[in-house]
């Protein structure tokens, strides 16, 4: 474990980590580090930071001062039109891309656009269009659907911002079988995101989910119980607890179990396939 500086770019929720270079830092100070892209300014989210790392880090190269601030400002404030000159140079050429965003770096050598598409798209001419009208250097970056939604953010079913932009480093793993294990509604509406994929939370507790659905028998199945055999009705795996239709003696009555006064057998499962994974059934 090595004592490092936690920074973040541009309002990314990923963390990188740096050396502090002799410098005493504070949380939410901006700081100006050397990246592969080149020079950049970042904020520190931690200050102190214990972390295993395998490959050296670059330390922080100062503090930064009100003229970095500027620069940071106007390099924003170019984006917009930036955007606007893009989206027609991609018009003009009547290529199939769709523009999303853009930045420049810090020190104002490259831009960098970001666009989402189909398929492969030929962009070499636009670059040439493009370097024409900003004489520095050009990048695009092709990005897919998720990424998109993580660079534009919104507001999520849930009412808050999208996790993949606010809170989530990375993306996780995410597959059908996560809502099928939460007893979830399989309607696609009910359980995909803004990007029209699975939600990345169903993964949050899907670990405990996953644990209680093989304790628990099955919706329809036959069950032992202390007052005799029944039909199980609902499960609820955050109490354990099992409702069964019991028929007895020529009435029919339910009663809610502790899951460890059942008797019953689960089949087998099947091992989940990887194609599975971050699909949603058509209604």
């Amino acid at each position: 474990m090595a004592k490092v500086v936690v920074i973040k770019f541009n309002g990314n929720c990923k963390p990188y980590y740096f050396t502090s270079g002799g410098l005493e830092l504070k949380r939410k100070q901006g700081v100006i580090v050397e990246t592969s892209r080149g020079t950049e300014y970042g904020v520190v989210v931690e200050p102190e930071w214990e972390a295993e790392v395998t490959t050296p880090l670059k330390p922080v190269l100062r503090i930064a001062t009100e003229k970095d601030l500027e620069t940071v400002r106007y390099n924003e404030s170019r984006r917009e039109e930036a955007i606007r000159i893009c989206k027609e140079k991609v018009a003009a050429r009547g290529l199939q891309m769709k523009i999303i965003a853009c930045e420049f770096t810090f020190d104002g050598s490259k831009v960098i656009f970001y666009f989402s598409a189909e398929g492969r798209v030929d962009f070499r001419e636009l670059v040439k269009d493009l370097a024409s009208v900003f004489h520095i250097r050009i990048e695009l970056r092709q990005v897919g659907i998720r990424d998109e939604t993580r660079i534009l953010g919104g507001v999520a079913p849930c009412g808050r911002e999208c996790c993949c932009a606010s809170c989530m480093p990375d993306f996780r793993k995410v597959s059908i079988k996560m809502a099928k294990n939460q007893g979830l509604s399989l309607n696609p509406t009910k359980i995909s995101g803004l990007c029209g994929r699975l939600m990345c939370c169903l993964s949050y507790e899907n670990d405990y989910y996953a644990g209680a659905f093989k304790k628990m028998p099955k919706i329809g199945s036959t069950v032992g119980t202390p007052e005799g055999p029944g039909t199980v009705i609902t499960t609820n795996m955050l109490n354990m607890q099992v409702r069964v239709k019991i028929e007895k003696e020529g009435s029919l009555f339910y009663r809610d179990f502790p899951v460890e006064e059942l008797s019953f057998k689960r089949p087998a499962e099947k091992p989940e396939k990887d194609d599975e994974d971050d699909k949603i059934p058509e209604e």
